[in-house]
């Protein structure tokens, strides 16, 4: 019997442990909406390299909670951890308070900083002062594997390190070549304060800014710009984003075919101009000099895209400029893919807020793209149908999948276009334009 009821007890527990018990119902659907994202990934190949990590962070996040779970500690008075160590017959006065410095009084009437006596002694947990105690914060269980992880995206250092590889990869001939495309790059970063406006009625102003900055289709600027601003909303925020950049092969087609006619669509544009390697070296400089000066908060983001553009043409530093545009950009893709993914818990995802925010941002989106576009056919316009408005919509900062959108739409109308060089240059002036806008929020909210 006694044999029977073991049994018994250790099917309870496993069942009392295992996933099935812990698991509500929104962590359900989020994994089927997360095994959907994995589907597009890989049937539909949406931009794998994004949507792939983020899904299965998404699945991993839903099944197993406990993987970004924050580090836990308890507090024990100072008193009674020194007297479990044999330490208590040292200390006379437990413990004095000066200016907010902690003190202990020596039984040798000397009176030393509480830090410097623990260190003395090996002592290295935090010190908490609280009820007028003294505690030692301790450790007690480590956080979950993506919880330190993630702490690239909540501190920064990821989307810069981004731009760095994105500046190390990416050729700027198009848009030195093309300077006009710095104002398609500029209307499609509409959406930004678009939705920052209509974000207003349902959230304060710093969470509208970080809501707003969606529409720019930037996920690093987006993470960027939220941990400064809202910090609370950086798990949907930064979904939403990365989830929009993935699916831009979905969401823009159907806007640039009803702004446009067909004839404006099958528009074949002229050759660019050779551009020369002193330019190229010259405009990473320049540009971080003007937005440093003029709006100094997106200097970080600037600043990294364009060190790995010049890395990229300086011609002198190819193992970097090769690390930069493989094996780092790889690392922190996994990285940060994998932890915007986690973010998405069901507790926290499946909310009325949540909802508003995914819905705004992709309002955003659609209108950045629409900017874009529209503002291209002001240009055709003006040049006598020399410019395919096509290339407007690559003004979003998804480098290069805009700009390969741009292509393919156009290529469907005319199999001989070849619309991909004209759209780089937006689609690179995209980039610098929302981590511009970026900055102007950061000045003016943070």
């Amino acid at each position: 019997m006694e044999i029977i009821n073991g049994i018994s007890d250790a099917i309870n527990g496993l069942i009392a442990s295992s996933g099935f018990n812990t698991l509500d119902w929104r962590n359900f659907v989020m994994m089927g909406i997360a095994c959907v994202l994995i589907y597009l990934a890989i049937a539909k190949q949406f931009e794998p390299l994004l949507l792939l990590p983020i899904a299965f962070g998404m699945f991993l996040v839903n099944l197993y909670p406990v993987i970004m779970s924050a580090p836990q500690t308890q507090l024990q008075p100072v008193t009674e951890y020194l007297s479990a160590h044999d330490l208590g017959g040292l200390v006379q006065t437990q413990y004095l308070n000066d200016a907010g410095q902690m003190w202990f009084q020596l039984t040798d009437n000397t009176r030393i900083a509480a830090q410097e006596f623990l260190g003395n002694h090996g002592i290295t947990y935090g010190l908490v002062w609280q009820d007028n105690q003294v505690f030692l914060d301790i450790p007690i269980q480590n956080g979950g594997l993506l919880y330190y992880l993630y702490q690239g995206v909540k501190l920064g250092i990821y989307p810069p390190l981004i731009f760095l590889g994105i500046g190390a990869m990416t050729d700027f001939g198009p848009l030195i070549a093309n300077p006009k495309s710095f104002l398609l790059g500029a209307a499609a970063q509409l959406g930004i304060f678009v939705v920052f406006i209509l974000a207003m009625f349902f959230f304060t102003p710093q969470e509208a800014g970080s809501i707003g900055i969606i529409g720019g289709a930037d996920g690093p600027t987006a993470i960027f710009v939220t941990s400064k601003l809202a910090p609370h909303l950086l798990g949907p925020i930064a979904v939403a984003a990365y989830s929009y950049m993935a699916l831009v092969p979905v969401i823009q087609p159907p806007i640039m075919k009803l702004l446009t006619t067909k004839k404006e669509r099958s528009v074949v544009m002229e050759q660019l101009r050779p551009v020369s390697k002193l330019e190229k070296i010259l405009f990473p400089i320049i540009v971080t000099a003007i937005v440093a000066l003029v709006v100094p908060d997106a200097a970080p983001l600037v600043g990294m895209l364009m060190l790995g553009n010049i890395f990229r043409e300086s011609g002198v530093v190819s193992r970097i400029s090769n690390t930069a545009q493989n094996e780092l950009m790889n690392i922190i893709t996994i990285f940060l893919g994998v932890t915007v993914g986690a973010t998405a818990t069901g507790a926290v995802f499946l909310d009325v807020k949540t909802l508003i925010i995914i819905g705004l941002g992709l309002f955003a989106f659609c209108f950045g793209t629409a900017g874009g576009v529209l503002f291209g056919k002001i240009m055709y316009i003006a040049t006598k149908g020399k410019v395919n408005p096509l290339i407007g919509s690559a003004g979003v900062s998804a480098v290069p999948m805009a700009a390969r959108v741009s292509q393919k739409v156009g290529q469907k109308e005319n199999p001989s276009n070849f619309l991909l060089m004209h759209a780089m240059g937006p689609n690179v002036a995209g980039v610098i334009g929302s981590a511009v806008a970026a900055g102007v929020l950061l000045s003016i909210l943070g």
